[in-house]
């Protein structure tokens, strides 16, 4: 049985265009000369009926009404079973609270994760009689929807801005940020949109998978400090880069991955654009460039 998969959103926070940017990316997706993109989601399905998310974006609401595998098959009968949360990050929370309105679904997080959303009195809105929050256990296989099982392990990262302290470690590996492995009888897919750095035991788990649905953020690490956008670097948000000898395109060559596919693309980095050198580059290495309402079998 086949893992369908549908790019929701292949932008990180902010999307594309964000808001408040006047980034070279920013105009040209404002005028129509690159394709623009929401914000970091994924959904997923083991049988083509039954339906997971992968991240609650802001998005979330558009995200749905562009997908038909998402829509309502009856009054208030809907495909969607159960999301997900890698982290808690605001870009991947935040649409939960569009999904309020009474419908039932089970939300799948680490413990770490559901506390951070308990500690949030605006996320009881998400009421108890309607979705249940399951504890997840690192490492532990649970079934996501009927027709496909999930697995929860732990990646580098760190904590979500808003619950920064003084001191920052950008490479916590802990429940506060998760892989998400998906696996029917005869596939194996995997969604890692944030991943400070890929070590042996995580290139060992990725090794023949049929599907990699990866981190994206930056080309490279200084890219934002240099299109003059942020004073932070890539590891110190806690993303690996693309390029170079540290970055990902280099870390999961030769693992024998049937399906690369990056996700979580900031608005600046380059190959957002499909024309750039670096769209190519990443193409030429195995490596296809996630957008929008993309649709991916294994």
């Amino acid at each position: 049985m086949t893992i369908n998969a549908r790019i929701l959103g292949a932008a990180a926070g902010g999307g594309l265009p964000q808001w408040n940017c006047g980034c070279r990316n920013c105009i040209a997706a404002r005028a129509g000369t690159l394709p623009a993109q929401s914000q970091s989601s994924v959904a997923v399905s083991g049988n083509g009926r039954d339906w997971a998310i992968l991240n609650a974006s802001p998005d979330i609401r558009d995200q749905m009404a562009a997908a038909p595998q998402l829509h309502p098959t009856g009054l208030r009968d809907l495909p969607l079973r159960a999301v997900v949360v890698t982290n808690g990050d605001i870009d991947h929370v935040a649409g939960l609270l569009v999904l309020r309105e009474s419908q039932p679904f089970t939300l799948f997080a680490t413990a770490e994760i559901h506390d951070v959303l308990a500690a949030n009195p605006i996320f009881d809105a998400l009421r108890p009689d309607c979705v249940a929050r399951a504890r997840i256990t690192l490492d532990q296989p649970f079934e996501l929807v009927p027709d496909l099982m999930a697995t929860l392990f732990a990646v580098p990262g760190k904590v979500p801005l808003y619950l920064e302290g003084e001191t920052v470690k950008t490479d916590l590996v802990g429940e506060q940020t998760v892989g998400v492995e998906l696996r029917t009888a005869t596939s194996r897919a995997y969604y890692i949109p944030g991943c400070a750095h890929v070590p042996a035991d995580l290139a060992q788990r990725l090794r023949g998978a049929d599907l990699v649905m990866f981190d994206g953020t930056l080309w490279s690490d200084d890219e934002m400090i240099r299109e003059g956008l942020s004073q932070k670097t890539g590891q110190r948000m806690g993303h690996i880069s693309i390029s170079g000898e540290g970055g990902s395109m280099k870390a999961l060559q030769d693992l024998d991955i049937t399906q690369k596919v990056f996700v979580h693309m900031n608005n600046s980095n380059p190959v957002l654009d499909p024309a750039s050198n670096q769209t190519r580059a990443a193409n030429e290495c195995g490596w296809v460039i996630g957008r929008d309402g993309m649709e991916i079998s294994t």
